[in-house]
């Protein structure tokens, strides 16, 4: 790839308040903890207040980042949002962070993409900052997945959770952060994992949910599982690093088993992946970096360690990102 110019200069992250655990989840569907833990990892899933919409979420986010490294966020000319879970088909969520940040002049562009949302949406900032046609882009993963969750159905009630986070991306003369990207799509797996919108069938299958998520969480499992470990070194080759040179591997936090059967068939072992899904579910776009901040406020990522990004999911898409961490160590929440 070009030689990227742009730089990941602060980032934050927000979660609602409201707990959604395990013992919760016994009094909606026939479940229980150890089913749950044994199955996903899951403990805890953050949930969105019934007022609190997606846009919410995303701007508490921008505002963590805010506190974290005290950036200005007034003079960005690129919003991108990446939300399976906008609060209107438009105006699109981006428009509405604008307009609660008072963002006089900028750009604002909604992304789907699912789980791979976030990953695309710093594919897409770099190469805006880096053609030069954008100084300053704000990348943001939000997500209001109980909204569209079926507390009914035990296979899926038990695994979505709320979330945001924001990355800021600056012009810099030096090398930027990105190191290589990689990204594609299954397009015929789509039936796996979908939310019904004005059509009532995919490729003449008719859908279920009536918007709510459907998965097949079998088929996608065995697609993450066989694809992950074949282009997750492919991506880390392409930017001229060794495995081993990977400080971190941040996958989509999509379910613990899953991300422990990608890493049994490597090359990154567990011990240097990051996840978020035991006390936030998966939350789709967002869980890259709610994985990244826990990391950073548990000291263990560090400015100029390698980071393998991969998200995966509806689509079926996936985006890969091999970058440096050029955040400064300072940021933690308040």
């Amino acid at each position: 790839m070009m030689q990227s110019k742009a730089s990941i200069t602060a980032f934050g992250t927000y979660v609602p308040e409201r707990i959604l655990n395990n013992a919760d989840l016994e009094k909606l569907v026939e479940t229980n903890d150890e089913w749950i833990v044994q199955r996903t990892g899951m403990r805890e899933r953050r949930i969105a207040a019934e007022d609190q919409y997606v846009a919410d979420l995303a701007v508490k986010a921008v505002e963590d980042m805010i506190r974290r490294y005290g950036v200005d966020v007034h003079d960005v000319d690129m919003i991108l949002v990446a939300t399976s879970t906008p609060e209107y088909a438009f105006p699109s969520t981006a428009s509405r962070v604008q307009a609660r940040l008072n963002i006089a002049q900028t750009g604002a562009l909604d992304l789907s993409a699912a789980c791979a949302g976030f990953v695309y949406g710093l594919q897409l900032a770099d190469s805006m900052i880096t053609s030069g046609m954008y100084r300053k882009v704000l990348v943001i993963g939000a997500e209001t997945l109980s909204k569209i969750t079926d507390y009914t159905d035990r296979t899926t009630c038990i695994l979505f959770g709320d979330g945001a986070g924001a990355f800021l991306l600056e012009r810099t003369e030096e090398q930027g952060s990105a190191l290589a990207a990689l990204s594609g799509t299954q397009g015929d797996g789509g039936l796996h994992v979908y939310s019904s919108g004005l059509s009532s069938e995919m490729n003449g299958v008719p859908l279920q949910g009536d918007g709510r998520l459907v998965q097949n969480g079998r088929e996608v499992y065995k697609w993450a599982v066989r694809l992950i470990p074949e282009q997750l070194p492919k991506l880390i080759a392409s930017s001229g690093l060794q495995a081993e040179q990977i400080d971190w591997f941040v996958p989509h936090s999509a379910n613990m088993r899953m991300i422990e059967a990608v890493c049994e068939r490597g090359p990154v072992p567990l011990e240097r992946t990051l996840t978020s899904m035991e006390y936030r579910g998966n939350t789709s776009a967002a869980s890259i970096p709610l994985a990244i901040q826990l990391a950073v406020d548990e000291g263990k990522v560090k400015q100029g360690q390698r980071l393998a990004l991969f998200g995966f999911g509806g689509g079926l898409t996936y985006a890969g990102l091999v970058l440096e961490w050029t955040v400064p160590d300072a940021g933690s929440t308040n």
